[in-house]
């Protein structure tokens, strides 16, 4: 196990000094903007330890790695930009939720637009308090874990496609019409979301939504 989710991680997302390669920050800038609360943490740590044995003797090192979503190198060139325009703490950290919460909405109009539904009652009598846990879980790093990018549009199409698979499998109707909105919605599910780490994947969101519905409704598409 702790070699394939070495292997899981090395392949889908970026280690600290990844990440700051891949963008244009440095690790201190990375730190003050983590500090600031506008910058996802990583999503997993791993701690490894390293012992060696050879000609020269034992040897151990001990070692943490920080694993971050690949969408995130984006996101740090977003806060730069953002950063030059507002000088100001306060003003700069609103900035950066206005930022993000219109990618988000953005993306779920779009959404709208194709066909799918998004009534949650969440969404509609608690926005406040949806719009903070979004925004708590994605600077905890959360959604680079469950989702393929970790950004804005990625957890948008998350929540559309999780409200409509939970309406449409507990509909009570399996109608020719409600299978087809609900392959749609599981694919949907299925291209936004994360492998997951492979000790993660029996309980995952991806394992109970698109694996397990395909084989409980029978819908295309291969349960990974």
């Amino acid at each position: 196990m702790p070699l394939e989710l070495i292997k899981y991680l090395s392949e889908y997302f970026y280690t600290k000094d990844e990440l700051l390669s891949a963008s244009t920050v440095t690790e201190i800038q990375l730190k003050e903007y983590q500090a600031l609360g506008v910058m996802p943490a990583p999503s997993y740590k791993v701690n490894l330890v390293v012992n060696c044995d050879s000609f020269f003797g034992e040897h151990e090192e001990l070692q943490e790695l920080e694993f971050y979503a690949k969408g995130y190198a984006s996101w740090l060139d977003d806060l730069q930009i953002l950063q030059h325009k507002f000088c100001q703490e306060i003003q700069f950290k609103n900035e950066v939720f206005k930022l993000f919460y219109q990618r988000y909405c953005s993306e779920q109009e779009r959404l709208k637009s194709l066909g799918y539904v998004c009534n949650d009652f969440k969404l509609v009598s608690e926005l406040d308090a949806y719009n903070k846990e979004t925004w708590d879980h994605f600077i905890q790093g959360t959604y680079g874990l469950c989702t393929k990018s970790g950004l804005p549009e990625d957890i948008a199409v998350k929540a559309v496609a999780i409200f409509e698979i939970n309406r449409l499998s507990e509909s009570g109707e399996l109608s020719q019409a409600v299978l087809t909105s609900l392959e749609k919605a599981v694919n949907l599910l299925d291209e936004s979301s994360a492998l997951f780490a492979p000790h993660e994947r029996p309980r995952s969101s991806r394992h109970r939504l698109v694996n397990e519905m395909r084989r409980r409704f029978g819908l295309e598409g291969s349960a990974n």
